[in-house]
Parts: C-alpha cells; structure tokens; sequence
C-alpha cells in the first residue's frame, strides 16, 4: 500500500475520544494515575468534575470547593477538556459529549448500575475501561485522618 494512501486512511479516523469523572476531592496519586492511565488510551481526554451539589446526594460535602477542583484538573498537562458533572448518568453525558471509551474505577466493576451502563454504552460501540482503585490511598480514608485529628484538637474522642 502506498504511503499516501495510508495517510488518507489514518487522517479519516476520529480521534478517540475518553472521559471519566470523579469528584477528585484531596486531590492524590490515585486521582492522578486514573487520568494518566486514561489519556494514554485516548486522543482526546474529557474529565467531569462532580458538582458540590451531586457530592452533597451521596449525603457528603467536599472539602475543595468544585471551581477550585476544576481549576486543579483543567491545569494537568494531559487533560484536553474538563466540565462540570451534574448529574450521575454516563449515558446522558455520552448523548451530550459522544466518547468513545469511559474510564471508571473498579470498584464499580460488577455493581448492578454499571452493568446496565455497560449494556447501554455498548449498543452504541463506548468500551468501557476500569482501572484498578489505588488501595494505598483513597480521599474517604484522608477525610476520615483529617476528621480524626480533628476531633483530638477539640476533645472529641
């Protein structure tokens, strides 16, 4: 095959194109890996930043206000484009952005609703990717540090 045949055959594929979302709270390796690991699979990289508002259902409360979050996000070197995430549902978002693969760690694997993402994603060609949870480091484990000493300086025990 001719090279310029080639060219016009690579220059016609999209690029691919990946998001993930997360609250990325206490900002930490684990945070970082997913996005790293995440961009060497795709062209373009997206990241939802979770609204104050979607943190607060799950019934807890961010540390880092979600403009400050996206501010920390927007500036890694690696991420093409960062939006606010309002809501939970990876195929309304795949109906607004049209990604081609969706990053997600996995400790969803296997959870009833991701399974039902999988389904829905996958009629539509979006793989979806998980990545091992970082287990040495987790912001639920550095809130409940900082809400430990917290309650030593007050004498809460």
């Amino acid at each position: 095959m001719k090279i310029s045949k080639l060219v016009k055959m690579f220059k016609k594929q999209k690029p691919l194109v990946g998001y993930t979302t997360g609250v990325f709270d206490l900002f930490h390796i684990g945070h970082l890996n997913i996005l790293k690991n995440s961009k060497a699979m795709c062209d373009k990289l997206i990241v939802g930043v979770t609204t104050d508002e979607l943190v607060s259902y799950k019934k807890k409360k961010a540390f880092i206000p979600h403009n400050e979050r996206m501010e920390i996000i927007r500036n890694l070197g690696f991420v093409d484009s960062v939006i606010a995430q309002d809501n939970i549902d990876k195929f309304e978002a795949w109906k607004k952005l049209k990604y081609d693969i969706l990053f997600v760690a996995d400790c969803w694997y296997g959870a009833e609703s991701w399974k039902e993402y999988e389904r829905k994603l996958k009629e539509v060609g979006v793989k979806v990717v998980y990545f091992p949870y970082t287990k040495s480091t987790s912001s639920t484990e550095i809130r409940e540090l900082i809400k430990k000493i917290t309650d030593l300086e007050h004498g809460d025990s």
